[in-house]
């Protein structure tokens, strides 16, 4: 049996409003890209989440299905009412949104077949389905498998933002690998300094945070040393689910790499090379989606760059 990732977080439909032209109604929400963007990279992908059995709710299932993405038992709920979030984009193509989302997920059991795990944005904050996100962390945790997890964090939903930035930060001492951008450092700690925050979080089970600057490129932080990328030349679309590309990219080379295995200590012996090549191809596969409209992550004959070993 193949083993395959698990993400697990909430699916939406993103309606999609440009400065010009039409609203387009697109399957969206982090975790959903994130597990496509893994699978057009091919990665066997297991996606734990919820929707409806409406129009919506069948979009987003088509769409996954359509990538060779898993959907968990359960994941389609009879009678919800599928999540939407309106993208309204700006002069620059860059989005932001507003939400009309349930997150109830019912209690999950991680399968045998797990070979690590993906957690990430209102799956991870929101209550009530939190919990069952944290609880599929716990099981990871008990069976050793990697966690990665990447907060994308949303305006509409911090609240306080003290509160908001102790959850982020208490989940991610749990994950090896944590993604975060500059405008969730930013929207949480707004007079911090970028750097020294996005190496705080190097505690607990973290052995690597990346932090993206859009199209500045990207850094991760180890223990001890820190390594950075350029952004990559493209005519933007729009900017929706390129991080999600981004990290969906990070996590298929460190699983080609056979670095996002069983026990710790992988990603702290990956030389300073590899870690910029591992940076290059996240960049680029993010590059790739902003390139088009919509959350729309390439497949892996798509991107130039060559992983090596």
């Amino acid at each position: 049996m193949t083993a395959r990732f698990v993400v697990a977080g909430e699916s939406l439909v993103d309606v999609v409003t440009p400065q010009q032209g039409s609203t387009t109604r697109e399957p969206g929400g982090s975790p959903l890209n994130v597990a496509v963007g893994l699978a057009r990279l091919d990665v066997p992908t297991l996606l734990v989440t919820r929707i409806g059995d409406d129009a919506d709710g069948r979009l987003v299932a088509e769409h996954a299905r359509a990538s060779g993405v898993v959907l968990d038992p359960g994941s389609v709920h009879p009678g919800l009412v599928t999540s939407t979030a309106t993208a309204l984009l700006d002069a620059d193509h860059a989005a932001s949104y507003t939400f009309d989302l349930a997150w109830d997920l019912p209690p999950r059991e991680l399968p045998d077949d797990a070979a690590g795990l993906h957690v990430g944005s209102l799956g991870a904050l929101l209550p009530p389905g939190e919990a069952t996100v944290h609880d599929l962390v716990r099981q990871a945790e008990e069976a050793e498998l990697f966690v990665s997890y990447d907060p994308n964090v949303r305006p509409a939903f911090v609240g306080d933002v003290g509160r908001c930035w102790g959850k982020v930060a208490a989940l991610s001492q749990r994950a090896r690998l944590v993604k975060v951008s500059e405008d969730d450092l930013r929207l949480l700690h707004p007079d911090a300094r970028l750097d020294d925050l996005a190496a705080s979080l190097l505690v607990g089970a973290t052995e690597l945070v990346v932090m993206t600057h859009g199209a500045g490129g990207a850094t991760a932080y180890r223990e001890g040393s820190k390594v950075e990328a350029p952004g990559s030349r493209v005519e933007v679309v729009d900017t929706v689910g390129a991080g999600d590309s981004f990290m969906a990219a990070l996590v298929a080379v460190l699983l080609e790499w056979e670095v996002a295995g069983p026990g710790p200590g992988r990603l702290q012996a990956l030389d300073e090379d590899r870690l910029r090549t591992l940076l290059i191809a996240a960049v680029r596969a993010a590059a790739a989606t902003c390139a088009r409209r919509g959350a729309d992550p390439p497949r892996r004959s798509e991107l130039p760059l060559t992983w090596p070993a």
